[in-house]
């Protein structure tokens, strides 16, 4: 029997290809030494400068916010996540609830 000619397999072409991503921490490398101001805002009524500049250690201000209830957490005014007041030790930090939308 004749050998039949064997074509080679036509691979199509699969277009430009992605390029390679880097890992996480590659991509937030350069974001990581950029200053930004993080507030929690509470509202406390009927809260004066006075009152402010009278404020000293262990004072204690009134607010509207129930314990309960999470605090927005913003960077640079944007709302990025909710959080809850903690006590570590003799500080008081925020523990992340839910990232905002």
């Amino acid at each position: 029997m004749p050998e039949a000619a064997t074509k080679p397999a036509v691979v199509p072409d699969p277009g430009p290809q992605p390029k390679p991503q880097p890992k996480d921490d590659e991509r937030w490398e350069k974001a990581w030494g950029l200053p930004c101001n993080v507030s929690i805002e509470i509202p406390a009524l009927e809260f004066t400068v006075e009152k402010l500049l009278r404020l000293e250690p262990k004072s204690i201000v009134r607010t509207q916010w129930t314990t309960s209830a999470n605090l927005p957490l913003k960077v640079n005014g944007e709302l990025i996540a909710w959080c809850e007041f903690e006590v570590l030790g003799n500080r008081l930090a925020v523990r992340l609830t839910e990232l905002a939308l």
